[in-house]
């Protein structure tokens, strides 16, 4: 087994939904999408994400798009105009949900990690 970093596997996109943020976790293949599934789970989410989702997390699987949603309940601060946070809207939620560490198989084809 080795470790890596979600975004060596997945894309991701994010966006809010009131006090809320909304985060689409994309696998690059059926396989990462496997592993995905087992290993981002709703706990795992809410400990990377500490200190900023105050509420719970919500998970969603759209297999079909190879796809994990996520809702960070309670994350924004209030939201929109009435956040003072600097990402009122979750915009970089995916991005950052992208730095977390999995644990996959040796065998498991994984983009390099490129440091521009």
């Amino acid at each position: 087994m080795q470790r890596i970093l979600l975004r060596q596997i997945a894309h991701a996109r994010s966006g809010d939904k009131g006090d809320s943020s909304n985060v689409g976790l994309i696998a690059e293949n059926e396989a990462a999408y496997e592993i995905i599934r087992k290993e981002v789970a709703t706990e795992n989410v809410k400990k990377h994400f500490k200190g900023i989702v105050k509420g719970e997390v919500d998970r969603y699987e759209l297999p079909n798009l190879l796809c994990l949603n996520f809702i960070l309940h309670d994350s924004l601060g209030g939201g929109g105009s009435e956040s003072l946070r600097n990402d009122a809207q979750g915009k970089t939620h995916g991005q950052a949900l992208l730095l977390m560490e999995i644990e996959v198989p040796d065998d498991l084809p994984v983009q390099p990690i490129k440091i521009f």
